[in-house]
């Protein structure tokens, strides 16, 4: 299922915050062949785009630095702009999919949050 592939790539996406170094196998021996190659393509097109991403995202928070925001919500944010920019997946699925996953992984005033800056750069384009 496609929900798990984003989870596992947020959560690659998470662990680069405090290590180059992560055990990515141990998250992606979870996924089955289709889901892990998916993961991978969202961490890659994160990896190769990295600071261009997070360059947006910085852009897009109104009154806040990007050091503000709560890690967890930026590497949400981060798999999400990686999936509109760079593989092209519609924006409505994502940002519908990583606000069920902020349910889940963040606070109660995330999904709020990130569905906010992500409608805004929506805007944007």
């Amino acid at each position: 299922m496609r929900r798990d592939s984003r989870i596992q790539a947020f959560k690659m996406i998470f662990e680069r915050f405090f290590t180059e170094d992560p055990d990515d196998e141990e998250l992606l021996a979870e996924l089955n062949e289709k889901d892990k190659d998916f993961a991978q393509q969202i961490f890659s097109a994160y990896s190769k785009n990295k600071k261009e991403i997070e360059e947006k995202i910085e852009k897009l928070l109104v009154d806040y630095s990007l050091d503000r925001v709560h890690r967890i919500d930026l590497a949400l944010l981060c798999e999400a702009l990686t999936e509109i920019n760079y593989l092209k997946v519609p924006a409505p699925v994502v940002i519908n999919e990583v606000v069920e996953i902020a349910k889940i992984y963040s606070t109660n005033d995330s999904p709020r949050f990130i569905n906010g800056v992500l409608s805004s750069s929506l805007k944007e384009n």
